[in-house]
């Protein structure tokens, strides 16, 4: 046995390693993980993958088996293995073992290079394991082990899974009993209730702002029900009505019912039992993930395991069919044999498909994690893939004996797709738009199938390596940290397969790079391009350019457990921009201002303090002075009535800026009177707890809620926390010598002692109640110049004035770094403006995923998005047809997978025998001549339709109804519209006469030719 032992899993979680997988799975299972111990049987394609997704989650320890010796071929599948290993005779576990262990220091990774089940024919030696893992066994073996594994207490939970040539499964049995304590991973949702009736089934009606998202089955906790508060605190099975009612059972005792009350559901443990492995072979529990094959699942379930008995021994075609049929006839419900896909199989099974190993590799590692940790729902128990369509099949089907094998280490894949798909492979010119944790599981695809070796792979990212990628970017480690992504991973890559020919960019993809980097010529010469991205912006500019220059898309993005892609084929499928997510709704004003009702709408008004306080008011400051020194020059502007943009807050930063440390302590104690005391007092004095709405009805009713004023209190941590925090910032932003800074307790409890706190005094400033206003700005604010002038006079009167005048420093958020005390104060602020309103706060951890807006990311979807995507990049080459490309989007947590064929790109009549899309384009070449009026006679002549307004971009160039743009007509078109940039064209957006929006949305883009010089 070879051991590769590192670092022990601890009790505490690395936050800097683990800190996007946590948001996905939680600390209680990340605890869980760290204590267990994964035995992995097989290190072949689907095997390493999983290993590789394992030891990032961060198991205690990895115990991986295989007694294969490393062959040439295993370079198509196995990324940890190098020429060099095959040639020094090592096996695969021997082989890969160390560069796998180097992933994760907190996993200890154990090797043993035997024949499973050598070392204990009882299979005792499976007892050192919460969960054990085989692939590459037969079903023979696998019943062995899954008796013995659900007949120890508590059972072993067992999955098994295999790759074989274009086929794959995957197989869970946890045992009876398994508890699931998080079925989905969704946060927990609360909803404001309006009404609750009394009844044999009592109704609750939510405000009809938002559906409660609730499922028959789920269980709530009521709290701040009035009238009816014998709910408070019970916790009720609810059965949904209507997206905004749901029964609770009888409610026919209880008082009546007179507002307010908030529905908090509550993630009840649940408890599933498995099939036996022996019972589930003749009665599978099967999952149909893609849409347009539900007969294919059935089929494949029988094929493995006949390919299983015929291994044994040399077999035909004629024997592997025979002995599915005879396979089928004991099934408990026989299925419709599809002799084209048992005859792919067949043909293919002796090579193993990459992007198969890595989509299973992902979707089975996070079955190991729910194995071990409780978390999200397992598969029920079988799932059945086929990626077929990569190769036309009736050409494969065709063939009497597999693909020839040429003895290197491209024949895994050639077995699969031909050496013709291979050829086409090598000779890629990709553009590939990000190297994040998408990117690194692209360029290991890529490398391993050999694109870009007799072609170029181009690849693009301007960020560089944090720690936090470490734990899903498995191309970079520890020492990469701060060095470029792109220059890194395709230096990972080349180690890989140093044949690759890659062009390692740091340029962001935006308008500034299309006249001299990402031009429309480099578009073209590409002959796909990826998106490896992780913000819709990006994203919709990506899916423009391809449009506009023609170009196949492969597009794909992860949340947490859930993931997507999309195939964008020219003239072929609709684009990334045909089908928008909803967007987010906007909280309200007043919400954030005064009124809010639940933890987030407090840590955005946290977040907001902070970007005003300490980032954007500085910028102001120190714009200003470069605009308007000197200050004597100011006070003229003011006497003489003209007021400088933002004298107002310059002129109140001047006043109360902090020179000392303990100056910013004595402000930070003030603000948190302002901010949690006097704030609530103010809106207390302005609406009373017993005040009414014009219609009578309380003004303090759910969602609203009553603050109620917090006292500063020096033994209370929080509020310690906020003032050393918040103190802390001023000295950074207001450039207060950090030499002062002073944080001992002692020290400040000292200094909190000194302050005098002003008492509250209402004013008549206006509290926004309309949640259709807006946030004033700073230019809304009524001002005084002579105010301001006196401002500025108590300021120069100062001794060392100047210093308040120096150039301050705008802060600008880092979530990442713990130790700036960016998150402490936000963390600080967020909870204590809760507690005023009686909305339970949170902890540090969780209050840093909302104010950083982090994206939860996790290793395992990560895996599988990019295996489902490069499985449409074999199609794309082939030029397959629209039926046998797949969109796919998948939720690993439930888990579900589906898989669809694309949206086609929806076609518009304008008139009878003129139809576009929106890959279309109108060319009209220009000449130095060519006036406006020609340029219009073209359109008409192609439209047949009257032109209207013709616009380049937002910019109006003609519009028929501005009689002032009729003399537009005779101008040349070289005067009217501006070149963009190099382009040898630009791309008008022409409105006609009597077309309806819906066809005119349809109307495709004029291109005009410049003139040919």
């Amino acid at each position: 046995m070879a051991d590769v032992e590192m670092m022990d899993a601890s009790e505490k979680i690395d936050d800097s390693l683990y800190s996007r997988q946590r948001y996905v799975l939680g600390d209680n299972a990340m605890k869980k993980m760290a204590h267990s111990h994964v035995l992995l049987v097989g290190f072949g394609g689907l095997g390493v993958e999983i290993a590789k997704n394992v030891t990032l989650a961060g198991v205690k320890s990895l115990t991986i088996q295989d007694h294969r010796l490393a062959q040439i071929s295993d370079l198509s599948t196995q990324f940890f293995l190098r020429e060099s290993d095959v040639a020094a005779g090592k096996t695969r576990v021997e082989a890969g073992v160390e560069r796998l262990s180097e992933l994760n220091p907190h996993v200890i990774v154990k090797a043993i290079a035997a024949p499973f089940g050598l070392q204990d024919s009882s299979w005792r030696f499976l007892s050192d394991f919460k969960c054990v893992i085989l692939t590459e066994e037969s079903f023979d073996v696998q019943l062995e082990v899954d008796e013995f594994c659900r007949a120890q207490q508590p059972p072993i939970q067992l999955i098994t899974g295999d790759v074989r040539g274009l086929f794959a499964y995957g197989f869970c049995d946890f045992g009876l009993n398994f508890e699931v304590l998080d079925s989905n991973g969704e946060e927990a949702k609360d909803v404001f209730i309006c009404n609750i009736t009394k009844g044999e089934e009592g109704v609750v009606t939510v405000y009809d702002a938002r559906p409660h998202g609730f499922e028959s089955g789920d269980s709530v906790k009521f709290k701040e029900v009035n009238g009816m508060i014998e709910l408070n605190d019970q916790t009720r099975e609810i059965k949904v009505v209507s997206p905004y009612q749901f029964t609770i059972g009888d409610t026919t005792q209880l008082s009546t019912y007179t507002g307010g009350g908030i529905a908090s559901e509550l993630k009840l443990p649940k408890y599933l039992s498995f099939n036996s492995l022996n019972a589930e072979l003749k009665a599978p529990s099967l999952s149909f993930p893609d849409l347009c094959k539900f007969n294919a699942p059935p089929v494949i379930h029988l094929a493995f395991q006949a390919f299983y008995i015929c291994q044994q021994f040399p077999h035909s075609y004629e024997q592997f069919f025979k002995t599915v049929t005879e396979l089928n006839s004991q099934q408990t419900d026989p299925t419709e044999l599809d002799e084209t896909l048992l005859k792919a199989f067949y043909l293919t099974s002796p090579g193993c498909f990459l992007p198969l190993c890595t989509v299973y590799g992902g979707f089975l590692a996070q079955e190991v994690i729910k194995a071990v940790s409780g978390k999200f729902t397992p598969l029920n128990q079988w799932l059945h893939m086929d990626a077929c369509e990569v190769i036309d099949i009736n050409a494969l089907t065709s063939r009497k004996e597999p693909f020839a094998k040429r003895r290197d280490r491209y024949d895994d894949l050639r077995l699969c797709v031909g050496q013709e798909t291979c050829e086409k492979l090598f000779k890629l010119k990709l553009f590939m738009v990000g190297c994040g944790a998408i990117g690194c599981e692209m360029m290991k695809l890529y490398a391993l199938l050999g694109i870009a070796t007799d072609g170029k792979l181009t690849i693009t990212d301007n960020d560089c390596i944090e720690k936090s990628n470490l734990n899903r970017q498995f191309l970079f480690r520890p020492h990469h940290v701060e060095k470029s992504k792109s220059v890194t991973a395709a230096e990972s890559s080349l180690n890989m397969n140093p044949d690759m020919v890659i062009d390692a960019q740091q340029h962001k993809v935006h308008a500034g790079t299309e006249e001299e980097i990402h031009t429309d010529q480099f578009f073209h010469e590409q002959d796909i391009i990826v998106n490896a991205l992780d913000n819709v912006e990006a994203r919709i500019y990506m899916d423009q350019r391809c449009i506009d220059t023609e170009r196949p898309l492969l597009e794909s993005g992860t949340t947490g457990a859930k993931g997507h892609t999309q195939i964008i084929v020219p003239y072929l499928t609709e684009s990334y921009g045909s089908q928008r997510d909803p967007v987010d709704e906007d909280v309200p004003f007043c919400s954030l201002k005064s009124f809010p009702a639940k933890l987030d709408h407090c840590i955005i008004w946290a977040r907001d303090k902070f970007e005003s306080s300490y980032s954007e008011k500085p910028r102001i400051f120190n714009k200003f002075w470069v605009e308007n020194s000197p200050v004597e020059a100011v006070k003229q502007r003011l006497l003489s009535g003209e007021v400088p943009k933002h004298a107002w807050v310059v002129a109140k930063m001047l006043k109360q800026r902090p020179i000392t440390w303990i100056d910013c302590v004595r402000i930070a104690r003030l603000k948190f009177e302002s901010y949690f005391c006097h704030k609530a007092k103010s809106l207390l004095h302005a609406y009373p707890l017993d005040h009414l709405r014009n219609d009578g009805a309380p003004f303090w009713q759910l969602p609203r809620r009553p603050p109620h004023p917090i006292q500063f209190d020096q033994n209370s941590p929080e509020h310690m926390s906020f003032v050393k925090s918040a103190a802390r910032l001023f000295a950074e932003s207001m450039a207060v010598p950090s030499s002062e800074v002073n944080t001992k307790p002692e020290f400040l409890n000292q200094v909190l002692a000194t302050i005098e706190v002003p008492e509250f005094t209402p004013k008549s400033k206006k509290i926004v109640v309309d949640e259709s206003e807006t946030a004033p700005t700073a230019d809304d604010m009524d001002t005084d110049e002579k105010e301001i002038c006196d401002m500025l006079e108590q300021v120069l009167a100062k001794p060392n004035s100047n210093i308040y005048f120096s150039e301050m420093t705008s802060l600008e958020f880092e979530k990442d770094d713990d130790s700036n005390g960016h998150i402490d104060y936000i963390a600080a602020t967020a909870n204590l403006r809760a507690e005023m309103y009686g909305i339970e706060g949170s902890d540090r951890y969780s209050i840093k995923r909302v104010a950083g807006k982090i994206i939860p990311a996790i290793a395992t979807t990560t895996a599988t998005v990019a295996g489902l995507v490069t499985m449409e990049l074999f199609k794309l080459i082939r030029k397959a047809p629209l039926e046998h490309y797949k969109n796919s989007f998948l939720s690993l947590a439930l888990p579900a997978m589906v898989l669809s064929e694309p949206g086609a790109a929806k076609s518009v009549t304008i008139r009878e025998g003129l139809s576009f899309n929106l890959w279309d384009k109108v060319s009209v070449q220009g000449t130095e001549t060519m006036t406006l009026n020609d340029f219009i006679s073209k359109v008409k002549e192609v439209m047949q339709l009257e032109v209207d307004m013709i616009l380049q971009g937002s910019r109006i160039v003609y519009m028929t109804s501005f009689l002032t743009h009729r003399k537009k007509l005779k101008e040349r078109m070289s005067v009217l519209v501006k070149p963009q940039g190099t382009k040898p064209y630009i791309d008008l957006t022409v409105c006609y006469k009597d077309l309806s929006d819906e066809l005119s949305e349809g109307a495709p883009t004029i291109r005009y030719m410049l003139p040919i010089s």
